[in-house]
């Protein structure tokens, strides 16, 4: 098992008089599996994702990492298990004046000593991995362009180009495909689902395009409030239930998806 949440809640520092973001969840997810994570805005996805990827620590409830408990190990131990794990944030935190390969070689960092971190910034370590990631996401012209010269959608597809190059056996993606037209979403989405299936890696990826969850990934969870309310197969997923799930929500689900509901919706890019 990749995850397992039991009861776990999560309370960020900063809203302590509030309720929890994430409340009393409890999660399961297979070496292997693709997940996609749905809801409104405010539900928990992101904070769920971060706690898979131990940057939040549960305040209460149980969760193990590789079936390994992260907070109950040593801080070694907890880095090494992170470092099998890649967080791609929805704003990719890209260095500005970097060099896009430079960029998409810090996937690498879990994995290298700091004076090949160092090297790599004044003499790029594989070009070539870079340039054949960026390829698979039709940006290979920007090998040695600067980031702050890149577009929203070529920075986000270069934070997945980043996730290619990196070595980690399970991938959690919070809305990779916010800032990518429709044909983009489609083609960058099959990249990173093809790329987990090669490696047999977990993919949980969270998104707003409810049209797209459903038609790609195999397993959907709804989350609302910081609970689940419901985890199933996609061809269980019901009309019905995505309505539900969006209803009173600031953002509801996708009027193609659902006609009947209201309109909706580091480190470097926490690759430890």
């Amino acid at each position: 098992m990749t995850f397992e949440l039991r009861g776990v809640s999560v309370r960020h520092t900063a809203a302590a008089a509030g309720p929890a973001a994430l409340q009393d969840l409890t999660l399961s997810i297979a070496q292997g599996e693709q997940l996609a994570l749905i809801g409104p805005s405010g539900a928990g996805k992101t904070t769920l994702l971060h706690t898979l990827a131990c940057a939040h620590r549960p305040d209460a409830g149980q969760f193990t990492l590789f079936g390994d408990a992260p907070w109950a190990a040593g801080d070694v131990r907890r880095r090494a298990l992170r470092a099998r794990l890649f967080l791609a944030p929805q704003t990719p935190p890209l260095p500005p004046r970097q060099r896009v390969v430079t960029a998409v070689l810090a996937g690498r960092l879990p994995h290298w000593s700091l004076w090949q971190a160092l090297a790599s910034l004044v003499k790029p370590a594989d070009p070539e991995s870079a340039y054949a990631a960026l390829a698979r996401f039709n940006l290979q012209d920007k090998l040695y362009a600067r980031v702050d010269r890149l577009s929203g959608g070529e920075r986000q597809r270069c934070s997945m180009a980043r996730l290619l190059v990196s070595r980690a056996e399970a991938f959690l993606v919070d809305e990779p495909l916010s800032a990518l037209d429709p044909a983009l979403a489609v083609q960058a989405l099959g990249v990173l689902q093809e790329e987990a299936s090669a490696r047999k890696a977990t993919l949980v990826c969270s998104l707003h395009q409810v049209d797209l969850a459903r038609a790609h990934f195999p397993r959907i969870v709804g989350v609302r409030a910081g609970r689940i309310v419901f985890d199933a197969a996609r061809e269980a997923v019901t009309d019905e239930m995505i309505a539900t799930l969006y209803r009173h929500s600031d953002r509801g689900a996708p009027a193609e998806s659902v006609p009947e509901a209201p309109a909706t919706p580091s480190l470097i890019t926490r690759c430890f």
